[in-house]
């Protein structure tokens, strides 16, 4: 049986996303590895990577809000909303007071609109958005409603701003930075990302890749492994009955005593020797649930 878990990495500047889970199939030889939330190259923190039968909830985990640490410089801005574009403007930073700068920022805080930046993986008719901005075509992307739950000023030290910030997934920091620089009209852009948090994962307990190799080298990835059902632990949990472990493996609804179901509510299903049995999803018209996800761990 192949590997089977969640692998908490802590990505370094400069690789992408998709280059981790290729060094991560590589080392382990387990074929099926992807990634829940992109970081883009140039930020780096926490990327959880599922194995095996990991994979099949990583879609739950794109509704975890995520944390970022981030270095937003004021006065200029560049065409991809961060260091590595060109640089587009200069405007003055003279007149950017803390308190101008602190009363700015309250009004990205909920649920706010944003506009993703063109330079991004959002795909317009089958092509990557940078991709079509790469050669020169012009994107007009549309609004996003996206939640900024928490943000904060660390420091405040011109041009730089220092800011903490918990939002939704879709939220795209580098626009944040664009949007802030042009409310305060002198323009910004992101200088520097840290995801230090996604979900449950922390940066603080995640593996640099180098760490990565030399657990694979000494026969360690186990420890470094998260259960496939860890991310979901906030949900309610039920405990089977063998008969009731048999209907849920043969894909059939059944009423799990002591859980009520609501719409688009989710819990997990043990079997009654303790493993991960499945993710079931209630069905509110006959106040059943059902196995949307079984797994064989």
């Amino acid at each position: 049986m192949g590997l089977n878990g969640i692998l908490n990495v802590n990505k370094p500047a400069g690789p992408t996303s998709f280059s981790i889970v290729a060094l991560v199939r590589r080392l382990t030889g387990e074929k099926r590895v992807g990634h829940a939330g992109t970081l883009d190259p140039a930020a780096c923190g926490v990327l959880p990577v599922c194995l095996g039968q990991a994979t099949r909830i990583s879609e739950y985990l794109h509704a975890f809000s995520k944390e970022y640490q981030a270095v937003i410089e004021l006065g200029t801005t560049t065409d991809t909303c961060d260091g590595e574009g060109r640089i587009t403007g200069r405007g003055d930073t003279a007149g950017i007071t803390l308190p101008l700068v602190q009363k700015t920022l309250q009004s990205f805080a909920g649920l706010i609109d944003q506009v993703p930046p063109a330079f991004s993986a959002i795909k317009v008719k089958g092509r990557q958005s940078y991709d079509l901005a790469r050669a020169g075509i012009e994107i007009a992307h549309q609004p996003r409603r996206v939640n900024i739950d928490h943000i904060e000023m660390l420091d405040f030290e011109s041009p730089y701003i220092k800011l903490v910030i918990v939002c939704s997934k879709g939220t795209y920091i580098r626009s944040l930075a664009r949007d802030l620089g042009g409310k305060l009209g002198c323009g910004a852009f992101l200088k520097d990302l840290v995801r230090s948090a996604y979900g449950p994962f922390k940066v603080g307990e995640a593996v640099i890749p180098e760490s990565l190799q030399n657990s694979i080298t000494a026969d360690q990835l186990a420890s470094l492994l998260y259960p496939v059902d860890y991310p979901l632990t906030g949900w309610p949990h039920y405990i089977t009955t063998l008969d009731e472990a048999k209907h849920i493996m043969g894909g059939i609804d059944i009423s799990l005593p002591g859980i009520n179901p609501a719409a688009d509510s989710y819990c997990r299903a043990y079997h009654p020797d303790g493993r991960f049995l499945a993710v079931m999803k209630s069905t509110p018209d006959n106040g059943l649930w059902h196995p949307q996800k079984v797994f064989n761990l």
